[in-house]
């Protein structure tokens, strides 16, 4: 029998996700016209105001300011009529360094959208969709959404959390950044460690070739570079730390990328894996953080994995175990959970 109460619930949740997702478009809008940050410099504004500062028409100002305090994302004030950005806010939409910044997740869920055609006949028939094939503003989008993460906790704690690496890296150490995608992560290691040196390497020439770019924008080319490579075959050896960051999941043949890993490192040699954050049962990831993630990896992840050789598609949420096994059938001795984030876990693997 129908339950009403039940059911009238369940609408309201709906609302509410419709709601954020027909938000998508206009908070890319707000982000690439410099609203937010208008709005973050200038406090409360009226649609007149926004307008003049934004250099955009006031009818489009007045019913964006007027979805975003239907939303929630902005305060309204009925007796001035003025619009406020609240701190809490601009920490979301307007800080591109806060360690919560989410512009990067609006321009996933885009390129998600683009790709659904692509995905939906890999359903059909069970193939997958290469990463060079899904829509070319994941590469951008995928690197926006992890750089706060890597901004605020890979220096000052991830690194630090790995056994005598940091001491390593302040000497001068060798490292490979695998999966390197644009270059953040291995952008900001150089920053932090300029006696050592750093080699990022991705399988997507157009991430390198935008990494390359990166590189010389932040002043690092003395001791950085990016090579075209795939895990299982990048070209090095006596490596003091491997690392991966969000990408063993995604890779068709992980246990021998953990393998050609091993071989590459030095007897004392380090190997930082940083993965999303995930229990190893389903029913641990039911959370709002598990439900993004899973949108993730059946829209992303586990296409891209499919269509590599092998295919293990591991998925964005393997979990710890799951992941502890592959690294150890890759010849690591030593596995352990170093550090942990609401949206990650930062595994170190030893030999």
């Amino acid at each position: 029998m129908l339950d009403e109460t039940k059911l009238n619930a369940f609408i309201g949740r709906m609302l509410g996700d419709l709601g954020g997702a027909l938000s998508v478009p206009l908070v890319r809008i707000g982000d690439r016209l410099g609203l937010y940050k208008a709005l973050h410099e200038g406090g409360p504004m009226t649609p007149g105001e926004l307008a003049t500062k934004a250099c955009i028409a006031e009818r489009y100002a007045r019913e964006w300011l007027s979805h975003h305090a239907a939303s929630g994302y902005l305060e309204y004030d009925a007796g001035s009529g003025k619009f406020t950005l609240p701190p809490e806010q601009a920490m979301i939409f307007a800080d591109p360094d806060s360690p919560v910044y989410m512009q990067g997740g609006f321009d996933v869920a885009v390129a998600m959208m683009e790709n659904q055609a692509q995905v939906e006949q890999a359903f059909r028939s069970g193939k997958g969709v290469g990463w060079g094939e899904q829509s070319q503003c994941l590469f951008c989008a995928a690197g926006r959404f992890f750089r706060p993460g890597y901004h605020n906790n890979l220096v000052q704690a991830w690194l630090p959390a790995l056994d005598g690496v940091t001491a390593k890296l302040e000497r001068r150490a060798s490292v490979a950044d695998v999966g390197c995608g644009h270059g953040f992560s291995t952008i900001m290691m150089a920053k932090a460690f300029p006696q050592s040196t750093f080699v990022g390497y991705d399988f997507h020439p157009g991430s390198v070739a935008q990494a390359r770019i990166h590189a010389e924008q932040h002043g690092v080319t003395a001791n950085t570079r990016f090579e075209v490579a795939t895990a299982s075959e990048f070209p090095a050896n006596d490596l003091d730390l491997v690392t991966f960051f969000d990408c063993l999941h995604d890779m068709g043949d992980p246990v021998g990328a953990a393998r050609h890993v091993r071989q590459t490192l030095k007897p004392d040699g380090s190997w930082m894996i940083v993965e999303p954050a995930a229990g190893d049962r389903l029913e641990d990831n039911l959370n709002p953080v598990g439900r993004l993630y899973y949108a993730g990896s059946t829209m992303i992840c586990i296409p891209t994995s499919l269509d590599q050789p092998v295919g293990a598609a591991l998925g964005a949420q393997a979990g710890y175990s799951k992941l502890s096994a592959v690294i150890a059938e890759g010849g690591f001795g030593k596995v352990r959970k170093a550090a942990e984030t609401p949206f990650n876990m930062i595994l170190e693997a030893r030999p």
